[in-house]
């Protein structure tokens, strides 16, 4: 980490420690904050970004330890070294429990406080590359699904993640629009930095402007002390604001002011100062509806909307049903201490006629029902009675629901990843067939690559005549 790159908190409450270790520090290039008492150090330390923290265990009223797991708590990564007169204190051993980085010994040594905290450094600067390097890779709660209107999202999202510009994430409740921008951040150049989320919906109107921008002490009734705001905490990175339909007009103005100037102002301060992040919003509601009766700014609206990407309703995209319940069956089984379970293809099949008005979210929690409620595998009857086909249900996508039902039909009772398999070497046989096998003209309905198509023909020993076994090339029909 470069010289002047990083601030360093410092809690002792003696004068002559703190002066000693600001000096001791800034000689290196390093920031100082500095604080007599535990009270002081957390105000700090939620206003401020830190990147190494240095505390004496002997503090009056709240001691160090218990702000060590204060500290802990706000900033998981936070290298702490902790400072005590005698090295077998047990309070050491505690310190190190709890988290602590290292431990300096008094009196304190120069060259000792310089190596613990540059140490510290490295490791602070570790952490975060193991960090940047595990939002580059694959997790296991990557979006899910490769129906067209998924591949489309995706196919979006690779284009905009690289750049400033702004998104905003269109959908209805339950739709995955907080995973959306993860995934934009996850692919951004932005991915060292924080990824910083407001539920504005969840926010009172009061205090919307204070979570967003900071204030000063005393700006208002209960303003003890200065608090970073989040587009501050997010500099460098990126500001998910979700639910941004429910701003008030005072906040919606200042957030146009940042994304037009990449300044901010705290409340109850004079000052502006830039901020470097970028802003991706999320909606379930009608915001030009919202412009047209003077609830949100029309000029916020097109700052957004630079881009705006669709989350697809889970009606819209039920060929993904296998995989999302696959998914949401072994998550479940793991945050529970499960088992994971077999799925009686009949349960599919009533599954796939369901609206699903709660969309994905509301599959999920399903799903995690099913398996916590079943015996030794999930059947039909273990799903709620409430979800099902609903009379008069017939939609645009019950088509695609009849196809799930169908390629899970007659398959018997197997596993459910085994399930999946077989619906969709089905499902990639019937499109070949109605298309005579011309392999170009059947990609397309599926909304997949020739190439990857050829591949799934391989995988699933596809071949012309026959519903498996080897697969004869000289047999597909080519444009």
């Amino acid at each position: 980490m470069p010289p002047g790159a990083a601030t360093i908190l410092v809690v002792d409450d003696e004068p002559n420690i703190r002066k000693t270790l600001r000096m001791v520090l800034e000689s290196e290039g390093w920031a100082v904050l500095d604080a007599g008492t535990a009270e002081e150090a957390e105000a700090l330390l939620q206003a401020e970004p830190v990147n190494v923290a240095i505390f004496d265990i002997k503090l009056p009223g709240t001691d160090g330890l218990t702000l060590l797991s204060r500290a802990r708590e706000l900033w998981r990564d936070l290298p702490v070294i902790v400072i005590s007169g005698h090295a077998d204190a047990p309070e050491i051993g505690d310190a190190m429990k709890r988290g602590a980085y290292g431990f300096l010994q008094k009196p304190l040594e120069r060259e000792r406080v310089i190596v613990t905290v540059r140490s510290a450094l490295e490791w602070r600067q570790l952490k975060d590359g193991e960090r940047t390097q595990a939002a580059r890779e694959p997790r296991f709660d990557d979006m899910v699904g490769q129906s067209p209107a998924m591949r489309r999202l995706r196919e979006e999202i690779a284009k905009v993640a690289p750049t400033r510009a702004p998104v905003l994430i269109l959908g209805e409740s339950g739709t995955g629009k907080e995973l959306i921008a993860e995934e934009l951040h996850r692919r951004s150049k932005r991915a060292a930095g924080r990824f910083e989320k407001v539920n504005c919906a969840a926010i009172p109107g009061e205090l919307i402007e204070s979570e967003l921008f900071g204030h000063e002490k005393g700006s208002f009734s209960g303003a003890g002390a200065r608090r970073v705001g989040r587009f501050e905490l997010a500099d460098g990175g990126t500001l998910f604001l979700d639910e941004i339909g429910d701003m008030s007009l005072a906040a919606q103005a200042k957030v146009l002011r940042a994304l037009e100037n990449a300044e901010i102002t705290r409340v109850g301060g004079e000052k502006a100062f830039t901020v470097d992040v970028r802003v991706i919003a999320a909606t379930n509601q009608d915001l030009d509806g919202m412009v047209r009766a003077g609830t949100f700014r029309e000029d916020l609206l097109h700052r957004l909307k630079v881009v705006p990407l669709h989350a697809p309703p889970l009606r819209e995209r039920l060929s993904d049903l296998p995989a999302l319940v696959d998914r949401f069956v072994t998550l479940a089984a793991r945050r529970n201490d499960l088992r994971s379970k077999p799925l009686e293809p009949a349960v599919l099949e009533r599954l796939a006629g369901y609206r699903w008005p709660g969309n994905v979210r509301e599959l999920r929690n399903v799903c995690e029902r099913l398996l916590i409620m079943s015996g030794d595998r999930i059947r039909v009857a273990d799903v709620p009675a409430d979800i099902g086909p609903r009379a008069g249900g017939t939609t645009a996508g019950n088509g695609a629901a009849m196809g799930v039902a169908a390629g899970a039909a007659g398959h018997g009772e197997v596993a459910l990843k085994d399930l999946r398999d077989l619906v969709e070497r089905d499902y990639i046989l019937k499109k070949l067939e109605e298309h005579d096998w011309n392999v170009t003209q059947a990609a397309q309905a599926l909304g997949i690559e020739r190439t990857n198509l050829h591949k799934k023909i391989k995988q699933h020993g596809l071949a012309r005549g026959r519903r498996g076994g080897a697969e004869d090339e000289g047999q597909e029909t080519e444009p």
